[in-house]
């Protein structure tokens, strides 16, 4: 994978996340390149899923379902797990879908709270991550993928 596809990616996705209203866009595209493998994971490719948004959760109720399986960090180990994943027109519902998960999530879920209120995008990934991802070093790798292409970003 090309650092210019890495960067075309990047740009696509935060263009998409602005249009969706999503909170600090170029972020977000950090987010989507580390969870859809820079958009060419199944998931990305079938669902137009960058996220891994599981059906399950009651704001993408009556969405298109994707069933595919998926690596999970439980219990101090990596596992294999099946899941429904959400399926999307295209990257724009799916930001903008994200942003109605995590305002609805906010409720019970302290760390997507703070990230809604976030005053900066390194605090809106490290709040997410905390709930978002079962990857412990999630927040870390998203700020890396920022760092690296910023000079696209910003």
């Amino acid at each position: 994978m090309t650092d210019s596809f890495r960067e075309q990616f990047l740009m696509k996705a935060a263009a998409a996340a602005a249009q969706a209203g999503h909170l600090f866009p170029q972020y977000a595209a950090c987010e989507a390149a580390l969870e859809s493998a820079w958009g060419v994971s199944r998931l990305a490719v079938e669902a137009n899923n960058l996220f891994g948004q599981k059906q399950s959760h009651p704001p993408l109720a009556g969405t298109a379902t994707l069933s595919l399986p998926t690596r999970e960090f439980l219990r101090g180990a990596w596992v294999t797990v099946e899941a429904n994943w959400a399926k999307f027109e295209d990257w724009s519902a799916c930001f903008s879908a994200r942003m109605t998960l995590l305002r609805a999530l906010s409720r019970s879920y302290p760390h997507y709270a703070a990230a809604l209120k976030a005053q900066s995008g390194e605090q809106f990934v490290t709040e997410v991550s905390e709930t978002w991802s079962t990857d412990p070093d999630r927040a870390g790798k998203v700020l890396e993928v920022f760092d690296a292409h910023k000079e696209v970003l910003v």
